[in-house]
C-alpha cells in the first residue's frame, strides 16, 4: 500500500509490534499502538497547517496495531482514530471522531483547547449516543522525535539510601521568580539545571531533587473556566512525555533534550533526580470526562470499571478513574514508562502518588500484586529508588508500613506525631521517640531498615512550614470552592495569632517553632524530606491546597527569602552529613548493644522507665552513642561523636542534667533553637544543671 504525503508517494510497510509508540530509526518511523477491541485504527499525520493524512494500520500482532513509514522523521505530528463498538453499558467507548494521543508518545505538543468536541457523548448521560464532532483541532498532537542524546561523561550519583536528603520541589515554582537565573530560562527544566540552581542546592546541602509531576498533564476544563490551572500536575495524559510547558521549545519536541540536559547537569554536580509519578489515574476523568487517549483505545482494558455497571469507573483516587494494572498491557505500559525514564532519561528513582491504588488486585490492597511482582523482578527497575505514598482514598487504603522490602514510604505517622508533640499535646512521648528513632515498629519486622521511612513535616499537599506555625485553619478561598477543598488538618501550635503578624514576640515564637521542626526532622533516623521553599520561609498565605494556583501564591518568593533560617537549615544538614550517628543504616539495639547505642532520659538524667512514658510531661532527652559497631573488613570500630538531644515542647522552662557515660566528658552545645545561630564554645559536665527554654530543642556533642 502507498499513500501520498506532501505530494509524495510513500509505501506503507507492515513494521513491528514492538517497541510500542513511534520509533524513529534514522530512515523512517515505526508506529505501534495497543487496542484489544478495535476493528480498525487510523494513523493520522498532521502538517504544520493542520492538514491531516489518514493511514489504515495494516497489521495487528497480539492486539498491537503497527506500520512502518519511510521518510517520516523527527518533528512529525500525529494521532490515532479508533473504529470499534460504542457500547458504554459494557465499558466500550470507541469513537473515531475523537483524535487520540499516543499512550507511548515521547513528546506532546502543548496544551489542550477545551471544546465540546473533546467529549465523546452527545448528552451528559453515561449511556448517551456517541458525539460525531471532530476533536482534532482542539487536542494536542503526539510528536515523533529522535531519542539520541550524548550522555558521555555522565554518571548516576547512586547515593546510599541512608545518606539521602530529599528536596521536594516544582520545576516552575522554584525558578520562575529567581533573580539569579536568567529571565529567559526561568520556569523551565533548563533553569533547574542551571549553575545558579546547582550552587543553591550545593550550599543547602540536599542530595536528591524530587520533582513534582513532569509527565505531560492537562489543565482541567473546570479549572480553566475559573481562570485557574492544574499547577501541581497530578493529571497525567502522557507517561513518556516531559510536560511541554516547562520547556522553551513547547511544540518542537526539543523538551526531551532539555530535560535530559537538566538531569545531566544535576548528576554532574552529584545530585539525584527523583520523579513524582501518577500511574494511579489519568486526566480523562469519569464517564463525564473527555476522550483524549486511553478511553478511545480500549476503555475496558485501561480503566477499573464498576463490576455491576461498566458505564461507571472505580475511583480510588478522588479524580474520577483508576488505572487498571490488572490488565497485562496496562501493566506493561507502566513498566515500559518506568524503564524509559530510568534508561533513556537517566532518572534515579520514583515517588509513586497514591501507591496503594497500584496494588489493588481485586478491591483490597494486595502486597503480592502483579505490580510489585513485575517491578521487583525487573533487572533495571529493582535497582532504582522506590518511594510510596502508601495510601489512597479507597477502603483499606492506608498502608503505612505495609509495602514490600525494596520500598521506602512517606511516613504519615511521623508527620502527625511530630506535629502533635510540638503543638504541646500530652501523651505523645512514646510515639515521638519511635518516630525519631526510625519507626522500627512500622518497618523493623519486615526486613527493612530505618531508611524505609521518608520523614517529613510538610509536603506540597498541605501548609508550608511557615504557614503551619502561622495559621490554625486553611484559607483556600482563592481556589473558588468556598474554602471547602483540602483538609483543615493543622496539627501545630500557631504561635499566638492567625496569619501574618507584626508582633515581635509572635514572630520570634514562630521562628523558634520552625527551628524546632527542622531540627527534629534533620536529626531523626530515616530519610528526611524538606518541602522546597520551607528553608527560605515560603508562605502560601494559608492555602493548604494550591493545586490550582499557578501564581505568586505557589511560586518561591526569593526577594523576601529568610536567609537566616536558610543558613540554620544548611547548618543542620551539614551536621547530619558529618555525623553517621544521625543516618544509621541499622536499627538501634539499646541496652542489647555491646555499648548501649541509644537511651532516653528524664530531666534528672535518669533513664526513662516504663511508668515514665505515661507521665504527662513534654520533656524528653535522648543519648545517641557514636559507637556504631565494627568494620569487619579492617577489624576496626566505626566511631563517631556522642550526642545528647533535649526536647521541651512545654510552655515552661525546665532544668535538666546530662548523664555522662564517660568520666570527665565535656558536652558542647551546638544547637539551641531559641537562637537562630548557636555560639560555639559552650561546654557542660555531668550533673551540671542546664535550663532549656520553653518549646525548644538543644543539641550537645561530646567529641571523641
Amino acid at each position: 500500500m502507498t499513500i501520498a504525503i506532501k505530494n509524495k508517494e510513500i509505501k506503507v510497510w507492515p513494521g513491528y509490534a514492538y517497541p510500542l509508540g513511534a520509533y524513529f530509526d534514522g530512515n523512517g518511523t515505526n508506529f505501534s499502538v495497543f487496542s484489544e477491541i478495535a476493528e480498525r485504527i487510523e494513523l493520522c499525520l498532521f502538517d504544520d497547517d493542520g492538514t491531516e493524512t489518514r493511514i489504515n494500520m495494516p497489521e495487528v500482532t497480539g492486539y498491537c496495531w503497527h506500520c512502518y513509514l519511510p521518510e517520516i522523521k523527527n518533528g512529525q505530528k500525529y494521532g490515532y482514530r479508533v473504529y470499534g463498538p460504542w457500547d458504554p453499558a459494557n465499558g466500550l467507548r470507541c469513537n473515531p471522531s475523537k483524535l487520540l494521543i499516543d499512550p507511548y508518545a515521547k513528546t506532546i505538543n502543548g496544551p489542550i483547547k477545551w471544546n465540546k468536541a473533546l467529549f465523546p457523548y452527545k448528552e451528559p448521560d453515561p449511556l448517551s449516543p456517541a458525539d460525531q464532532t471532530d476533536s482534532a483541532p482542539f487536542i494536542p498532537k503526539s510528536v515523533v522525535i529522535n531519542l539520541f542524546f550524548d550522555w558521555s561523561n555522565s554518571y548516576k550519583p547512586n547515593i546510599p539510601l541512608n545518606e539521602m536528603i530529599i528536596y521536594e520541589t516544582h520545576v516552575k515554582g522554584f525558578s520562575i521568580k529567581n533573580p539569579d537565573i536568567p529571565e529567559y530560562m526561568r520556569g523551565t527544566y533548563a533553569a533547574l539545571g542551571s549553575p545558579a540552581a546547582i550552587r543553591y542546592f550545593e550550599h543547602l546541602g540536599v542530595t536528591s531533587i524530587e520533582l513534582m509531576p513532569v509527565h505531560h498533564f492537562i489543565h482541567d476544563d473546570g479549572l480553566v473556566q475559573k481562570g485557574l490551572k492544574n499547577y501541581w500536575g497530578y493529571n497525567s495524559i502522557g507517561y513518556f512525555a516531559p510536560h511541554a510547558e516547562y520547556s522553551h521549545a513547547k511544540d518542537s519536541g526539543e523538551q526531551v533534550s532539555e530535560f535530559k540536559q537538566m538531569v545531566k547537569n544535576l548528576h554532574h554536580a552529584g545530585f539525584e533526580v527523583i520523579l513524582d509519578v501518577v500511574y494511579n489515574h489519568t486526566a480523562e476523568g469519569n464517564h463525564l470526562g473527555p476522550m483524549l487517549a486511553f478511553k478511545g483505545f480500549d476503555n475496558k482494558a485501561y480503566y477499573r470499571l464498576s463490576d455491576d455497571h461498566n458505564e461507571y469507573y472505580m475511583d480510588y483516587t478522588g479524580t474520577g478513574n483508576s488505572l487498571n494494572l490488572r490488565h497485562p498491557n496496562v501493566l506493561q505500559l507502566v513498566m515500559d514508562s518506568l524503564r524509559y525514564w530510568t534508561v533513556d532519561m537517566q532518572i534515579d528513582g520514583f515517588r509513586f502518588d497514591l501507591a496503594a491504588t497500584l496494588a489493588r488486585e481485586l478491591h483490597m490492597v494486595d502486597k503480592l500484586s502483579s505490580f510489585f511482582d513485575v517491578l521487583h523482578q525487573d533487572p533495571i527497575l529493582n535497582q532504582v529508588k522506590l518511594i510510596a505514598e502508601p495510601w489512597d482514598i479507597g477502603e483499606g487504603g492506608y498502608q503505612v508500613g505495609k509495602f514490600p522490602t525494596k520500598w521506602s514510604e512517606w511516613n504519615g505517622r511521623y508527620r502527625d506525631s511530630m506535629r502533635d508533640y510540638w503543638r504541646g499535646e500530652l501523651g505523645y512521648l512514646g510515639e515521638m521517640a519511635r518516630r525519631f528513632s526510625g519507626s522500627s515498629d512500622l518497618y523493623g519486622d519486615t526486613g527493612r531498615r530505618p531508611f524505609a521511612s521518608i520523614n517529613f513535616i510538610t509536603a506540597h499537599d498541605g501548609f508550608t512550614l511557615t504557614d503551619l506555625v502561622s495559621y490554625n485553619h486553611k484559607h483556600n478561598e482563592q481556589n473558588n470552592e468556598d474554602n471547602k477543598d483540602g483538609f483543615d488538618d493543622n496539627k501545630s501550635w500557631n504561635c499566638g495569632a492567625e496569619g501574618p503578624s507584626d508582633d515581635p514576640n509572635v514572630v520570634s515564637l514562630r521562628n523558634q517553632q520552625r527551628r524546632n521542626f527542622m531540627t527534629t526532622l534533620l536529626l531523626s533516623q530515616g530519610i528526611p524530606m524538606i518541602l522546597g521553599g520551607d528553608e527560605i520561609g515560603r508562605t502560601k498565605q494559608g492555602n493548604n491546597n494550591t493545586y490550582c494556583q499557578d501564581n505568586e501564591i505557589s511560586w518561591y518568593d526569593w526577594e523576601n527569602a529568610d536567609k537566616k533560617f536558610m543558613e540554620f537549615v544548611a547548618n543542620l544538614i551539614n551536621i547530619r552529613k558529618e555525623h553517621t550517628v544521625f543516618r544509621r543504616r541499622n536499627w538501634f539495639k539499646g541496652e542489647l548493644a555491646e555499648m548501649e547505642d541509644i537511651s532516653w532520659h528524664r530531666p534528672d538524667g535518669k533513664k526513662m522507665q516504663g511508668k515514665d512514658w505515661g507521665i504527662e510531661t513534654k520533656f524528653l532527652s535522648v543519648f545517641l552513642s557514636g559507637h556504631l559497631g565494627y568494620n569487619d573488613l579492617v577489624g576496626e570500630p566505626i566511631s563517631d561523636d556522642d550526642f545528647y538531644i533535649v526536647f521541651n515542647a512545654s510552655e515552661n522552662k525546665i532544668e535538666f542534667v546530662l548523664t555522662d557515660p564517660f568520666e570527665n566528658a565535656k558536652w558542647e552545645k551546638i544547637i539551641d533553637t531559641v537562637e537562630a545561630e548557636t555560639k560555639p564554645g559552650q561546654f557542660y559536665r555531668e550533673d551540671e544543671k542546664i535550663t532549656i527554654n520553653e518549646r525548644c530543642v538543644m543539641v550537645f556533642r561530646c567529641r571523641k
